[in-house]
């Protein structure tokens, strides 16, 4: 592997349960490191997640943090996760999964390019698209 584009999302304090939830929905292999570990003095930090990665069974990496003190959050204004391939039911699941208490903002349905697509918010803020690509 010469390279790799991964998301990285900073949460207000929600990254332990956000990726314990997305590792529910993509499997997987979750390591997480909190402020504590790596000598944060103050307590009210010390759980919080430094540094999260999420290494999928679908071979996708996710990567997160809680945004530190002084840090600025705009929670999902700045990010879209796409998910796209040929794997429907694989695909579907996902989606269903990452509806479960967010928002769907488009239906994941047959488009005017063919493939199924939609976008949906998660519970923590994400949003996400979902592109089913159709047999030619």
């Amino acid at each position: 592997m010469s390279s790799r584009l991964n998301p990285y999302i900073a949460f207000p304090g929600t990254a332990r349960e956000a990726m314990e939830f997305y590792k529910t929905v993509f499997g997987g292999t979750l390591k997480l490191n909190t402020f504590g570990e790596f000598g944060a003095p103050e307590p009210d930090l010390a759980d919080k997640v430094m540094h999260a990665q999420l290494e999928t069974d679908a071979d996708y990496t996710i990567m997160a943090s809680d945004t530190a003190p002084g840090m600025e959050l705009t929670a999902g204004s700045t990010i879209t996760i796409s998910l796209s391939g040929d794997d429907a039911e694989a695909l579907r699941g996902y989606w269903e999964k990452l509806a479960e208490g967010g928002l769907v903002t488009m239906p994941l349905e047959k488009q005017m390019w063919g493939d199924e697509f939609g976008q949906l918010v998660d519970r923590f803020g994400i949003a996400w698209m979902v592109n089913i690509t159709q047999a030619a």
